[in-house]
């Protein structure tokens, strides 16, 4: 997206998305939302896929600010990682699914926001990408299960997670 309503258009959206779920991005309800006529919004948006590719790099932003936050001056890197990952997803589980359920547009992201949200787990696992990958997935298919409400009544999640963290922790 390269216009001046940028900020707000991305704002925008992520208050539909966040409010309504995915179903409620649609860009006539965008339009509808900022005031103007759903063919005006292709001025500013090239296109659906470039508006979510928009929210889905702030959504990055956003992890990595809380992922550095995590880390910093943590006995327990991994385990600060993995509870604000949980933290994001179970705060906006429609925009966590946004980024995470289809393949991702990395040519349409903002440069450097998926590289720079993974680095502080990459630097968890010591530089293993690996290791780092096979956390990241232990952590969604968790969180899938979480926000999808597929564990047993009375489920030990905590105790779950910790249990699987411990698997990737570097001895």
């Amino acid at each position: 997206m390269a216009s001046g309503r940028t900020p707000e258009i991305v704002e925008a959206a992520r208050t539909l998305l966040e409010g309504e779920g995915p179903e409620a991005l649609t860009m006539r309800r965008l339009a509808e939302r900022l005031g103007i006529r759903a063919p005006s919004l292709y001025k500013h948006v090239a296109g659906k896929e470039a508006l979510e590719a928009a929210v889905i790099s702030e959504g990055f932003a956003e992890l990595a600010e809380a992922f550095e936050a995590a880390v910093d001056g943590a006995e327990d890197p991994l385990g600060a990682l993995a509870a604000a990952y949980r933290s994001f997803a179970l705060r906006r589980p429609h925009l966590y699914r946004l980024m995470t359920e289809r393949a991702l547009r990395r040519d349409l992201l903002e440069p450097g926001v998926e590289e720079r949200a993974a680095r502080p787990l990459l630097e968890a696992a010591g530089g293993d990408e690996a290791l780092a990958r096979a956390a990241w997935a232990f952590a969604h298919g968790m969180t899938v299960l979480e926000l999808n409400d597929r564990f047993p009544p009375g489920a030990d999640l905590d105790a779950a997670w910790q249990r699987g963290l411990a698997g990737f922790r570097r001895t």
